[in-house]
């Protein structure tokens, strides 16, 4: 039987035995070392940045957050960090969990209310997936919100998982290479978003979300959808991993080495002007006819 103990009234923690103690301590050296690599490869977070912490409810959030406020303790610079939180209106949302969690942390946050879940039920069919719509009515409002807030870095919990996954969404269904960056400019150039879980894999924030007891909020909206694409590329891959054990971490390593004159875009390289170098002053022998 698993016990819990209260942490400032708040909060449930699960008690670890000396071995999950140990094991919980690699786990999150891991976990600080992936994140604080990953910010540091790709220039995240610099001194004076304001990061909008997008808070969902679900694991990887909750790990980015607790994550970066254990690296913030530490860092050679300082930053602020905000918590955000997009109130969909889906029903039964318990509202009372993410600002009792936040403010036992003594974490700055926002709580945004916007009804998108009847935009998104009114514009999609019955059985057909609702993500690409919600996924779109929900960045706008953050990036709004973010300049509204002065925000410098939108943080989303985006993992390595996913970004392979989405790797392979686009290149099996939308007939295009590309993924989620670590770090992204804005298509209008007002917001930089980062990724600070890119180095993360999904395994270890499925353990770190179970040790921490974070308050999981699941979404009834897409959560529950077994149709998904994703849910489909994501099977594959688990499969791909039984039977060759790293093979994410191989393809994640592929997505980090990238040879455009290897491809066919030709946006990306210069295949029109592609010239073999000849050495015009190169003598070459007399060439000799023998008959036999």
């Amino acid at each position: 039987m698993r016990r819990f103990r209260v942490i400032s009234g708040r909060r449930l923690v699960r008690e670890l035995s000396r071995k999950e103690r140990t094991e919980f301590n690699k786990l999150q050296k891991r976990l600080r070392r992936n994140v604080g690599n990953a910010i540091a490869d790709y220039t995240m977070i610099e001194a004076g940045d304001r990061v909008m912490v997008c808070l969902s409810g679900g694991k990887d959030s909750y790990a980015m957050l607790d994550v970066l406020l254990a690296l913030r303790s530490s860092a050679p610079v300082d930053f602020e960090l905000i918590a955000v939180n997009l109130d969909q209106k889906q029903p039964g949302f318990p509202e009372h969990v993410l600002p009792a969690y936040l403010e036992a942390l003594d974490v700055p946050y926002y709580i945004l209310e916007k009804d998108t879940y009847s935009v998104v039920r009114s514009v999609i069919p019955e059985g057909k997936t609702t993500c690409g719509l919600c996924s779109r009515l929900r960045r706008g409002s953050l990036y709004g919100f973010a300049a509204d807030i002065g925000a410098t870095k939108i943080a989303l919990g985006h993992h390595r998982d996913d970004i392979v996954e989405t790797l392979f969404l686009n290149l099996f269904f939308g007939g295009s290479l590309k993924a989620m960056p670590p770090k992204l400019l804005s298509d209008d150039k007002r917001n930089v978003v980062i990724r600070p879980m890119a180095y993360c894999k999904e395994k270890d924030l499925v353990a770190y979300a179970d040790y921490k007891a974070f308050p999981i909020i699941p979404c009834n909206l897409c959560g529950s959808q077994e149709n998904l694409q994703r849910v489909q590329i994501k099977q594959m891959l688990a499969d791909w991993e039984r039977q060759y054990p790293g093979r994410t971490e191989t393809i994640f390593r592929g997505i980090c080495n990238v040879a455009p004159s290897q491809l066919a875009d030709t946006a990306l390289f210069d295949f029109s002007n592609l010239r073999a170098e000849v050495d015009r002053d190169l003598h070459l022998p007399a060439i000799c006819v023998v008959n036999l």
